[in-house]
């Protein structure tokens, strides 16, 4: 988790609440999970009817915000402001707007936790406000998270739940949603439905539930075949199976056989000591280090063999001894059999 969204959810978990949260940027996910864990916990199911209100940015300039904010409590504690999708106040972008704001967090009414969930972007700091925000409330901004960041926040979620996770399953997970962490957070929920504390989830739970949010290319494809990374292949295959109007089929397997057809090219020269057929073939430099991997990994026979089989597959594409197989299954079991 967030490191500093890890301090407000142990803060507010302790009963430790500020009177103003602003939490802003491009990665929805945290703010959306502390402002739903102070709506359902900060008052009592009791105290909520008079005491707990939720906005929407777009339906509320700031001065309605303000005035729900500067009432005090009903036989309670303390009363709770959320303005969700806060980007969109009318006025926030308005000089007016914004120094009512500003005053307020200058002088925050003690009894009122006041929530502003600025989604996908953050406060302008060259403005007054943006500039002084940081400093006046309980201000968090949350950054979309790099590829390679990824398995841990999986790993974490997952083992904050009571269960365990195989690597091959948060592979694919990875690279099944990618960084979409609430849709990430969705989807493993999704696996884990009716399974007991402890389970630990394999690749065949990911792949039996996990549904694609992301687009895959042809070079991922490539790149997956290169290094026999079957799991990740069938995963790219499928995906192209179920959008072939984004992914022709036979656009696709002419371009895995110009591919594998250099490929043995190349393989075939080497073993014959001539190491200039690379520059014969025009290979871009940036391609080549793909193809001196796979040359490593695949012998002269089997990429006979791949060229072979992509011929094979290209004629039933086009109708000939294809059979009642459709096209999807077709690249499927081509997949399996370039890598076996």
């Amino acid at each position: 988790m967030d490191a500093a969204a890890k301090k407000v959810m142990t803060d507010l978990r302790a009963k430790r609440y500020a009177p103003v949260y602003l939490l802003q940027g491009e990665e929805p996910y945290y703010i959306d999970l502390i402002a739903s864990y102070i709506e359902a916990n900060v008052l009592s199911e009791s105290e909520k009817g008079f005491n707990q209100v939720v906005l929407y940015g777009k339906e509320s300039p700031t001065h309605v915000i303000l005035n729900h904010a500067k009432r005090f409590p009903m036989m309670a504690e303390r009363q709770v402001v959320i303005v969700r999708e806060a980007q969109e106040i009318p006025d926030l972008s308005k000089e007016a707007g914004q120094k009512l704001l500003l005053d307020y967090f200058q002088r925050p009414v003690p009894s009122t936790v006041l929530v502003l969930c600025h989604k996908y972007k953050t406060l302008d700091k060259r403005k007054e406000l943006g500039k002084k925000a940081e400093q006046l409330t309980t201000s968090l901004t949350f950054k979309k998270l790099y590829e390679n960041q990824l398995p841990e926040f999986v790993e974490e979620y997952v083992t904050a739940r009571g269960f365990s996770i195989a690597e091959g399953a948060v592979r694919l997970l990875c690279e099944s949603v990618g960084v979409d962490l609430s849709r990430m957070a969705s989807e493993i929920d999704k696996v884990l439905i009716a399974r007991q504390p402890g389970y630990r989830i394999t690749e065949e739970d990911v792949l039996a539930q996990v549904g694609m949010s992301r687009e895959f290319n042809i070079f991922e494809l490539q790149k997956a075949l290169v290094l026999q990374d079957q799991a990740k292949a069938c995963l790219i295959a499928d995906y192209f199976a179920g959008n072939t109007r984004k992914n022709p089929l036979i656009m696709t397997v002419a371009f895995l056989y110009g591919f594998y057809s250099k490929l043995y090219t190349l393989s075939y020269a080497a073993a014959k000591g001539d190491h200039n057929a690379a520059n014969t073939l025009k290979i871009n430099p940036y391609s080549m280090r793909d193809y001196t991997t796979a040359l490593q990994k695949y012998s002269v026979s089997k990429l006979a063999e791949n060229v072979s089989l992509l011929k094979e597959t290209d004629l039933k594409l086009k109708g000939v001894n294809s059979g009642s197989t459709e096209e999807g299954q077709l690249l499927r079991e081509l997949v399996l059999r370039l890598i076996r």
